[in-house]
Order: C-alpha cells, then structure tokens, then sequence
C-alpha cells in the first residue's frame, strides 16, 4: 500500500516547528498504536485554538504518517503560510463557491492513494463555553462513507490554554509550561451506514458518531464528563436572537 512520504516540506516545517514546541511545552501522547501503520485513513479532530495545528501536526509527524489538513484557501494567498500549505500538500477549501467541492474530491483521491486526510468536523474554533466539541459538519463522514475508510477519532487539550480561542488580545499564555495532550482512539465504527443512499439524515447520523467518539477522547484527556448534547452554534444563535426579540426560549 502506498504510505505518503515526509518529504523536504514536511521536513522543513518540522525544522521550524518542532524546537520550540519542544522547548516551550510538555507533551503527553497517548493512542499512536490506533494510527493506520498503512493505508488510506481519516482523523477527526477537535479544535480548540489557533495553536493546535501544530499541537495535532506535530502528534501526526512523529506517527510517521504525515496528514493533509483542509485548510480556508485565504491561507493559501498568505506568502510564507501559502508556500509552506502548498508545499506539505494541504487541501484549500473554498467555502461557498463553486470550487467549495474540489476539497471532498481531493480529499477522496488522497485517501484512495493511501493518505491520512484531517479534518476538523466543527469547522471552525469550538464556541463551547467549556471548550467542549460542538456538533460538526458532515465533510468528514461523507467523505468517510465514500471511501470507507477508517476513522481515526483524535482530541487534543492544552493549547487551548496557551493561546484561549476568540480572545480579545492573542496573546501566548506560556507560564505556568502548559502540556499539549493529545490522544487517538480506536477506529469509529460507520459499518451501519455502509450501502446507505447519503441523504442529509444518514450523514447527520454518521457526524455525531463521530463526533461523539472524539468527545470520549476529549472526557479521557480532561477526566471529566462532556454535556449529554453538543453545542451547536447556530442553534446557540437563533436563540439569542429570539430572547434579543422579547420571544425567549422555544
């Protein structure tokens, strides 16, 4: 089976990223025996913090199997973070155009060739009060379903604590030294929903088992117990708006 090659780009970023990670944090890693050792696979991955690319990334590259990230394509027009997404091979998403699809087929072939493809399910920095995932989007089950491949749940805590999402002012909070925790857990199973037509329910369906396999990693990283339901944002902001509106909760 095709395995991805590191590569000079990989490698290059791993230069500059990995001393002062290793410098500046404590890591603590747990399920690397869950990463495919061959083979195409997804990871589904919290997300928490404008830091925890390189917390996951760096997780991933010492696995052996480098992942292709889909990140916003406004990335790919900044000159040194462009060059360095082009180069290790990350997939742009165009949201809301009519390339918004060419990322699911890209992330499709990759994975048909046997690589490891991230995705972040909520699509954006949780909006979670207590840094909880939120319900996710459904890229990642559907492209899960297409190809069966398997699905590899991923949390990550503590770069959340360096730099907290959403914060007035981005700044690094490094001490006290924070612990960049990261833990992979056993494949999701989706065998249910193999065969099926992917109708918005089923892949709905899919999403929140996936995204209820990464909340178990997430309960295990912080030792404490997630809310029965995710948060979801939009739901989050139609509510305000009826409470703004004098019609309160429905």
């Amino acid at each position: 089976m095709f395995r991805r090659r590191i590569g000079f780009w990989y490698r290059l970023a791993a230069v500059i990223a990995k001393p002062p990670l290793v410098v500046l944090f404590k890591r603590d890693w747990r399920g690397m025996e869950h990463i495919p050792a061959d083979g195409g696979f997804i990871t589904a991955v919290n997300h928490n913090s404008y830091l925890d690319p390189l917390s996951y990334g760096h997780f991933q590259y010492n696995t052996g199997r480098v992942p292709r990230l889909l990140a916003k394509a406004g990335l790919f027009r900044t000159p040194f973070v462009g060059m360095m997404l082009r180069g290790t091979g990350q997939i742009p998403v165009y949201r809301e155009t009519t390339n918004a699809l060419d990322a699911f087929r890209a992330a499709v072939e990759a994975i048909e060739r046997g690589e490891c493809v991230a995705f972040y399910p909520e699509g954006t920095l949780t909006r979670d009060p207590d840094m909880w995932p939120m319900a996710g989007k459904t890229g990642a089950a559907r492209v899960a379903l297409m190809t069966k491949a398997p699905v590899i749940p991923v949390a990550q805590w503590g770069a959340n604590l360096a730099m907290p999402p959403y914060a007035e002012e981005r700044k690094f909070r490094l001490f006290p030294r924070k612990t960049l925790q990261v833990q992979a857990g056993p494949p999701v199973d989706l065998s249910r929903f193999h065969g099926l037509e992917p109708t918005p329910e089923v892949l709905r369906e899919a999403t929140e088992v996936i995204m209820a396999a990464v909340t178990r990693q997430l309960e295990d990283l912080r030792g404490e117990k997630a809310p029965a339901e995710l948060y979801d944002h939009r739901k989050a902001r139609a509510e305000q708006r009826r409470r703004a509106q004098g019609k309160g909760p429905t």
